[in-house]
C-alpha cells in the first residue's frame, strides 16, 4: 500500500485518533462486515509517508485476492491507496519474516522553501556538502548498536541492526531553480524508533561541516543518544520498498 501520512497519527490504533490501520480496518469491515485487524509490516510514525508498506489479515469473505485492491481503495480516503493485494501462507506475518527495508528521506536545500513538496520534505535553508555526508554515512553500514541513533523512548529488546546501503543523492529542485533536492537512502534488516530521521539529523549536520567521519563513528561507538544530532521531523521520511530476503 501507498500512503501520504501528513494527516494521520502513524499507522498503529489509537483511540480517538485517525490512523492508517484504523482506516484500513474500517474500509475491510464496510466490505465484509467483519471485525478485522490488519496487521502492518512497519509502523510508521505520525506523518511518515509509505510507497511500499504491506499488511495481512484473514477474512471469510469469497473475494479474489486480486480484487481487494479495487474494493478497498472504493472505501479509502483518497490519500491512502491498496496498490496490489495476494493470498498468503497461512500464518505468514509480515514483521516475522526476513526482509529488508529501504526508507527514502527527502531534503529542501535552499533559502527559500519548495511550497509544493513541503508535506514530503525537510526544509533545510543551508546548502549541504554532499560528498562529506556520503562519507559520514559509510560509517554506520554494517551490523552495530544503533542505541545512539535511537529514540530514548524506544522499547526495543536489543538495539543492534544491519544497514546493507546508504547514500546521499543530490538532485536540482523541481520548482525553486536554487534549491537542491537531497534524497538520504538507507536500506536495512529492520529499524529502530526514529533510527532513521536520527541519522538523517546526524548527516544534515555532517554536510553543513558541524561533523566529521571521525565524530559520527565516536557517537556510534559511545551508544549514548546524548551524543547525537536532532530528530529530523517526520514529514520527508517515506517507506520506499519492502523486499524479501528469502
Amino acid at each position: 500500500m501507498a500512503y501520504d501520512g501528513t494527516d494521520y497519527h502513524g499507522w498503529q490504533l489509537q483511540d480517538n485518533v485517525k490512523t492508517i490501520e484504523s482506516e484500513l480496518n474500517a474500509a475491510i469491515n464496510a466490505i465484509t462486515g467483519e471485525d478485522i485487524q490488519v496487521i502492518g509490516a512497519s509502523r510508521t510514525d505520525a506523518g511518515v509517508h509509505a510507497r511500499g508498506n504491506r499488511a495481512v489479515f484473514d477474512t471469510s469473505s469469497a473475494i479474489p485476492a486480486e480484487n481487494w485492491p479495487m474494493a478497498l481503495n472504493s472505501q479509502l480516503p483518497e490519500d491512502i491507496r491498496v496498490v496490489s493485494a495476494r493470498e498468503t501462507e497461512p500464518y505468514w506475518h509480515p514483521r516475522k519474516c526476513a526482509t529488508l527495508k529501504t526508507y527514502e528521506y527527502v531534503l529542501d536545500c535552499g533559502r527559500i522553501a519548495d511550497p509544493i513538496g513541503a508535506r514530503f520534505a525537510w526544509h533545510v535553508p543551508y546548502k549541504l556538502d554532499v560528498d562529506k555526508m556520503n562519507e559520514a554515512a559509510k560509517v554506520l553500514l554494517g551490523e552495530h548498536d544503533f542505541t545512539s541513533f535511537c529514540s530514548v523512548k524506544g522499547t526495543a529488546l536489543s538495539n543492534v541492526r544491519t544497514i546493507t546501503d546508504i547514500s546521499v543523492i543530490k538532485e536540482e529542485s523541481r520548482v525553486i531553480q536554487d534549491n537542491d533536492r537531497v534524497v538520504i537512502s538507507v536500506t536495512g534488516n529492520g529499524f529502530l524508533y526514529n533510527m532513521v530521521r536520527i541519522i538523517t539529523g546526524t548527516l544534515v549536520e555532517a554536510g553543513r561541516g558541524k561533523k566529521t567521519a571521525a565524530d559520527i563513528k565516536e557517537i556510534l561507538d559511545n551508544k549514548d543518544r546524548r551524543r547525537g544530532a536532532m530528530t529530523a521531523p517526520p514529514q520527508g521520511l517515506v517507506l520506499a520498498r519492502i523486499v524479501d530476503m528469502e
